[in-house]
């Protein structure tokens, strides 16, 4: 079978500036078809960069993948549940015997019926991780299996990971890098590069956001539009973009300080990234990953852990000017009618 390639447009955007736990003016590559994407992400870089900067926190990182056994009743699984996780210094013992980065992190154990499901969480340096926690979570359970002879195999792939779909448990135990992004932003840089008011953004935040996205039924999700950010950081830089599913699933926070400056955040639990692995060998991603300063180097896990933090600001400046759009009517259709429409 013969591989071919499909051009996406990718334009860079920035520079963005961050603090925190990672520095410096970076570059930014996003590949999409929705043009209006890159002057809105650059005017969200532009007003943080003028306030001096995002600041970025790594809250956490893991992969995770869970596989399913049988056991002859309910009981029976629980107790081998139990024994399993008095048992995680061998079962770590066991996942890093399938790779040189593969650490394991945490057991996860819950029981339906007869039916155990067992999530491990393991470290990945810096590949995303797929494969290899996989690769942990097949030889983990051959040793459950062979371990507890009354089991049987049921799945190696048992949907309380959650891979690729959106879920409750990815967000409150985290899947891939857990990330906060967060600015404050004077009130007079909010009138020049925003067109809006503090106060007027946070009160469209509340309403459309947080009661939007309770009427929706959203799940552990409240933002604008973070997976447009998302899917064209993950296109530029190699990435599964299917893990957008579980990625957008991201809180965005925003108040009016004492000062009257606008407190703005994102917080991203589940931003599955990596900068060694399928996709990363492409020119254009290798140069990417170079234009970011996310190129691997010798400190496993640096430049994955870097480029979390990047994507995670990127969506900053995406969700800042999308919603200071939409305060004010007709802004938003505009720039669609202006960058994307032809002229009639």
């Amino acid at each position: 079978m013969t591989a071919a390639f499909a051009s996406i447009p990718m334009q860079t955007i920035g520079p963005i500036l961050l603090t925190g736990d990672t520095l410096g003016e970076v570059m930014v590559p996003l590949a999409t078809y929705e043009t209006p994407l890159w002057p809105s992400v650059n005017r969200g870089a532009r007003v943080t960069a003028a306030a001096g900067g995002i600041s970025v926190t790594l809250l956490d990182e893991r992969m995770s993948r869970s596989f399913a056994v049988q056991a002859p009743s309910a009981q029976e699984a629980r107790n081998i549940g139990k024994a399993l996780l008095a048992a995680q210094e061998a079962a770590a013992n066991v996942v890093a015997s399938t790779s040189r980065f593969a650490r394991l992190k945490e057991l996860h154990t819950r029981v339906v019926g007869n039916l155990l499901y067992i999530r491990l969480d393991i470290n990945s340096g810096d590949a995303s991780g797929h494969n290899m926690v996989t690769q942990s979570a097949e030889r983990l359970q051959e040793w459950v299996l062979q371990t507890w002879t009354e089991l049987e195999y049921v799945t190696i792939s048992a949907n309380y990971c959650t891979d690729k779909k959106v879920s409750a448990v990815n967000s409150i135990e985290g899947r891939g890098k857990s990330v906060v992004a967060e600015c404050n932003l004077p009130e007079k840089l909010v009138a020049r590069y925003l067109k809006t008011t503090p106060k007027r953004f946070v009160e469209l935040h509340i309403k459309k956001n947080l009661l939007g996205s309770i009427l929706a039924g959203s799940l552990m999700s409240a933002n604008a539009h973070a997976a447009n950010m998302l899917l064209a950081f993950y296109l530029a830089t190699g990435q599964d973009a299917a893990n957008i599913v579980e990625g957008s699933q991201a809180i965005d926070h925003a108040e009016v300080l004492a000062d009257g400056s606008l407190y703005f955040s994102v917080t991203m639990p589940n931003l599955i990234v990596g900068t060694v692995g399928n996709g990363k060998g492409l020119d254009f991603v290798t140069d990417n990953l170079a234009l970011m300063g996310c190129s691997p180097n010798d400190d496993a896990g640096s430049s994955a852990r870097r480029l979390a933090m990047i994507c995670a600001s990127t969506v900053l400046c995406g969700e800042l000017s999308l919603l200071a759009a939409q305060t004010n009517p007709g802004e938003l259709m505009q720039a669609h009618r202006k960058f994307e429409r032809s002229h009639t």
